[in-house]
């Protein structure tokens, strides 16, 4: 996925060297098919040439951003010569666009599969799902060479980076299934991909849980743009955030007020206890209150929109005890009040 490198903090910027060295002598070979020399990458990105040969090496995230970001310049492939034929610069970029107006993850993904197979037949992407768990599988229709473990994990990295970026939560993998013997470097795919990593499998795959096709996507063009100054982060870091709790609870909120009345009673629902509740919420950055207070608004502006009701019976419906903390919490909402917002939105 296209970079701009000047948006790239220095190559030799603190980090924790965790990127195997075989993924670098992979995109060597990627110049040496085309005839072109590495070096100037390699000078760029910090990474000296001699230590191609140690197998144990590792480089950090960012020298790696660098030296993809230089070596897909150069190479005009954003593939690093994974394909029969070049994915010229801006390819995967184009991709996520045909993506970004899907109103839900499990569409966004199946279009992202599907457009990808107009770039190259070389691999086949697809979605399925069973009992509640996805599989994102990778088929080779073509003898990858010394690049297959190099090119299977970046593209399966990439889907999987572009996914949680649309969705902005971070998606948490069952398991991944890969079809080549476990490398010497296997320890890294402990920070390759989140969740065990098989070897020796009848497939390439992500498994993950069915609830994040339903999350919405949240991206528009121009957070677009800012993405794609460093669209490589997608690749090489993991995502931080996850909402899949955090949609699962706004829906129950929504759907089932009867039932989530108060934090034991929604834990309850959710099949979780009140203190992992809480706790897990605050790791996805949201609270309880703001989302009980998220639903109630949205809640409260449908009822005065779609529906003649008096103002204290839509209190009631909404959850509030009174029509006079209703209309203090919706003006601290909206900064109007309910008869106001009424008012203004009514031909």
């Amino acid at each position: 996925m296209s970079t701009a490198i000047s948006a790239l903090p220095s190559p030799n910027a603190i980090g924790r060297a965790e990127t195997p060295m075989a993924f670098v002598k992979a995109i060597v070979v990627a110049y040496t098919q085309r005839g072109l020399d590495p070096r100037t990458a390699l000078s760029t990105a910090q990474i000296a040439p001699s230590s191609l040969q140690q197998t144990e090496a590792r480089i950090t995230a960012t020298q790696m951003e660098w030296l993809s970001a230089t070596a897909m310049r150069e190479l005009d492939d954003e593939a690093l010569g994974w394909f029969s034929r070049r994915l010229p610069w801006g390819s995967y970029g184009m991709l996520v666009r045909a993506s970004l107006t899907a109103p839900t993850l499990g569409v966004a993904l199946n279009r992202w599969c599907r457009h990808h197979g107009l770039l190259t037949d070389d691999i086949h992407l697809q979605i399925n799902q069973e009992q509640g768990v996805v599989s994102l599988q990778l088929q080779e229709n073509r003898d990858l060479g010394a690049l297959q473990e190099f090119c299977v994990v970046s593209v399966l990295r990439n889907v999987l980076g572009v996914a949680c970026w649309l969705t902005d939560s971070r998606i948490s993998l069952r398991q991944t299934n890969l079809r080549f013997a476990a490398p010497q470097h296997a320890d890294s795919y402990r920070v390759l991909f989140d969740g065990p990593t098989q070897f020796n499998t009848a497939e390439h795959s992500l498994q993950f849980d069915a609830g994040y096709l339903s999350l919405p996507v949240r991206r528009d063009e121009a957070a677009l743009q800012r993405m794609l100054q460093r669209a490589l982060l997608l690749t090489v870091r993991p995502y931080r955030r996850d909402r899949l709790l955090v949609e699962k609870v706004r829906q129950a909120l929504a759907e089932h007020p009867q039932s989530t009345r108060n934090a034991d009673d929604l834990a309850a629902w959710l099949n979780l206890s009140a203190r992992t509740l809480h706790r897990q919420l605050k790791e996805e950055g949201a609270s309880l209150q703001q989302l009980k207070d998220a639903v109630r608004r949205d809640l409260a502006k449908d009822l005065l929109l779609r529906t003649p009701r008096a103002i204290k019976q839509i209190a009631s419906e909404v959850g509030f005890q009174n029509e006079k903390s209703f209309m203090r919490a919706f003006k601290t909402w909206t900064g109007q009040t309910p008869e106001d917002f009424r008012q203004a939105r009514t031909p």
